[in-house]
């Protein structure tokens, strides 16, 4: 792909996210939401691989379907009502019809299915776009219309999201897999906070997309896809394998890094609005999640790699660490000790 064509594509991303960011208008954010689907298909698809080809088919379809629902649940609202602001929806049925198109848009249990299978089509960079910059226009509508959403529904599918993110990544191989059942698991937190406080959901989606954002890169820098391939990755680049021990870590909520500081938060709000033993529950599901994560740090700090590997090793490389991946790595270890701070701004 030509870098004029890349440029071209990645100002629609933008375009289409401000717009959809910034509308009070139905119409409106749909029309960002779509400049946003057919920007990024053609970074899904630049490989020409069949297998790219099958994931931008899929995306396409998903999106295309949850798009035409946000629509409809805006006509329906503006039908009974007459009013086509966003921050307006009080129709129940066109809440159910939201809910049901920003959980397809953003993966969210039952509407999971076709994330895993999209990310593991794309390459890395596309992977860490769909995960974290295609989520912030979905998160922004729910963020406006958290006042009129079923609080009963959105916990159901939270826990359902953090049940099925860790359950199953606990099989896969598949390093872009197993990120992607890791965001589903993520959105469950988001979904499950955004009803009582929509700050902390917002917070907790910057701070899931600075982990994820450096854990992708390090994947990217090792050039690695597999766990096979991340065992040998100690003997090319320890210190990168090392950040990626502590990224990970984080991302999987482990104290003292930056990961716990959205967990405690929203369990500590959980725990102010009588909803204790769901917090038990997420608190519990999450340990998934950290099975698989320390798999994932274990593969990559392993400093004698099997002998049955069959791929062939590689020379050793002192390759530079980015500022994008040290700065990044940087935010996602140390920022709990301003927690403080974080916890009054929002």
């Amino acid at each position: 792909m030509s870098p004029q064509a890349k440029a071209i594509f990645i100002i629609s991303l933008i375009l289409g996210s401000t717009i959809t960011i910034s509308s009070n208008h139905w119409a409106a954010a749909w029309a960002g939401l779509e400049i946003n689907t057919l920007a990024v298909l053609p970074l899904i698809s630049k490989s020409h691989h069949p297998r790219a080809i099958e994931a931008a088919t899929k995306y396409f379809l998903v999106q295309a379907t949850a798009s035409v629902l946000v629509l409809f649940s805006g006509m329906t609202n503006a039908w009974y009502t007459g009013q086509w602001d966003i921050t307006q929806l009080t129709h129940p049925t066109s809440c159910l019809v939201l809910t049901a198109a920003i959980s397809m848009k953003l993966g969210l249990v039952p509407f999971h299915f076709w994330f895993p299978e999209v990310l593991q089509g794309s390459s890395l960079a596309t992977g860490l776009l769909l995960s974290t910059a295609m989520k912030f226009p979905p998160i922004t509508l729910l963020y406006m219309t958290s006042h009129s959403l079923n609080p009963t529904l959105l916990t159901v599918m939270a826990i359902l999201s953090a049940a099925l993110g860790g359950w199953m990544g606990l099989n896969q191989t598949q390093i872009r897999k197993i990120m992607a059942f890791s965001s589903i698991s993520h959105l469950g937190w988001m979904a499950i906070i955004i009803i009582y406080n929509p700050k902390l959901t917002l917070l907790n989606f910057c701070l899931y997309t600075l982990m994820t954002a450096a854990v992708f890169l390090i994947f990217n820098s090792m050039k690695v896809v597999k766990l096979s391939t991340l065992m040998t990755a100690w003997t090319k680049m320890p210190s990168l394998s090392t950040i990626l021990l502590l990224t990970l870590l984080s991302l999987a909520g482990l104290p003292p890094l930056t990961g716990f500081l959205p967990k405690w938060l929203i369990i500590q709000e959980l725990t102010k609005q009588d909803m204790a033993p769901t917090a038990v529950a997420m608190s519990l599901l999450s340990l998934l999640g950290l099975f698989f994560y320390l798999r994932l740090a274990y593969c990559a700090t392993i400093t004698l790699p099997p002998h049955t590997t069959n791929h062939m090793k590689q020379w050793h490389v002192n390759k530079p660490v980015g500022t994008s991946v040290a700065i990044l790595t940087t935010l996602s270890l140390v920022l709990l000790p301003i927690s403080p701070i974080i916890a009054s701004i929002i």
